[in-house]
């Protein structure tokens, strides 16, 4: 995503600036009124590749500023200042980028500048939604209150994430065993097995085909290494075109076992921040805007933005999303009586939590169901590899 450098005007008409990450300049230049903000100049910040590849720069972490909320959320309650609380978390924080990021946002609010637009400064660590949350709390005095519900929202999408991938971890890391045996077979295994076959014999087509692979293995493998890494950067730039997003979020929607799995992780991810937002006091259609990309799927996203069109038109949140057939019956119907009831936001909770402990439950009982699965995999590879290059001794003793 592109990096844009900009001066603006804060509320106070006092010239500020920074940087922030966005699709395109018409929505970075909108994200920084709806943060308040008079854009003076806006450019895109050219940086060099030699730059950006010995620039290295430690990830914040959700659990890291899941404590940070929590850590500020305990000091502003017991009555320590705003910039007091910022400077002692930022000198104790073992992360470098959040500790420069939070010293960098105490000296902005020292300054005389807000807390939300002070962190809008650091998109590399803070998101629009925590940013848009922490500006709701400021607005109406709920600061702690907000900060402790970021907490938790963050918790919650941490053990979302570590179930998913422990999930994947079993399968990928047999996959990966199952690559690297095939390929040690087919380099080392098969040249050894060919000295045990009498000149001239006529090789069966499963052991042709495989003695022909191995060759070209050994021979051509800088070939190989290229047509890898070129295929690994062609699905990489496909995956990130708005089609490729598209196409992979059906797909991941219909595997068979994990299909479930990612369905629930993005309705329980939707929910939670859509509750989230809606609880800080966030209106209606700014928080679809938010939550619908922070589920994590483009259709799902795509969903809750034709519900934010309807809303505007006069209809529920819920009719548009039962239509796309994204979410279960269940949601939607829970969305509609939340919003009938006009108690959407604990409904949402209630939803978000129900699937989260499905998703901490299939995870678990995953490895189980694959185990076998992943056995017979790996099995029958190896099995077909060594009855191809078995099969030309055979047919010698057959023949003797």
């Amino acid at each position: 995503m592109p990096l844009y450098a900009y001066q603006v005007l804060n509320q106070r008409g006092a010239l500020s600036s920074g940087k922030l990450e966005a699709e395109n300049e018409f929505l970075a230049t909108a994200r920084l009124k709806r943060l308040g903000f008079t854009p003076i100049e806006l450019r895109e910040a050219k940086v060099s590749g030699l730059q950006q590849a010995f620039t290295l720069k430690k990830r914040v972490g959700l659990g890291e500023l899941a404590l940070f909320s929590r850590q500020m959320a305990s000091m502003l309650s017991a009555g320590i200042p705003l910039t007091r609380c910022l400077t002692a978390l930022g000198e104790q924080t073992v992360n470098i980028t959040l500790r420069k990021a939070l010293l960098a946002v105490s000296a902005n609010v020292e300054g005389g500048g807000s807390f939300s637009e002070s962190l809008s400064g650091h998109p590399e660590v803070f998101n629009e939604m925590y940013c848009d949350l922490v500006k709701a709390g400021e607005v109406g005095g709920t600061l702690e209150n907000v900060l402790l519900r970021m907490s938790l929202q963050l918790e919650s999408e941490k053990a979302l994430k570590d179930n998913i991938k422990a999930a994947m971890f079993y399968p990928l890391t047999v996959l990966v065993f199952a690559v690297l045996v095939l390929t040690v077979m087919l380099i080392f295994i098969v040249p050894i097995f060919l000295g045990f076959y009498p000149e001239g014999t006529q090789l069966p087509f499963l052991t042709g085909l495989i003695v022909q692979f191995s060759d070209s293995l050994r021979n051509f493998w800088y070939l190989y290494i290229l047509l890898i890494v070129a295929s690994f950067f062609a699905v990489k730039y496909y995956l990130a075109s708005y089609s490729g997003k598209r196409v992979w979020d059906r797909t991941k929607f219909r595997i068979p076992i994990f299909g479930g799995l990612v369905q629930k992780t993005v309705v329980a991810r939707f929910s939670r921040t859509l509750s989230t937002l809606l609880s800080g006091g966030i209106p209606v259609l700014q928080a679809l805007e938010t939550a619908g990309p922070a589920s994590g799927s483009t259709l799902v996203a795509e969903a809750v933005k034709r519900a934010g069109e309807k809303i505007q038109e006069g209809q529920s949140i819920a009719e548009p999303l039962k239509e796309s057939k994204l979410f279960p019956p269940t949601v939607t119907l829970m969305i509609a009586v939340g919003e009938e009831t006009g108690d959407l936001p604990s409904l949402l909770t209630g939803i978000a939590e129900f699937y989260e402990q499905e998703v901490a439950t299939m995870s678990k009982g995953l490895t189980g169901l694959i185990e076998p699965l992943m056995i017979i995999f790996v099995g029958g590879i190896v099995g077909v590899l060594v009855l191809a290059l078995y099969l030309p001794i055979f047919s010698v003793i057959t023949q003797i």
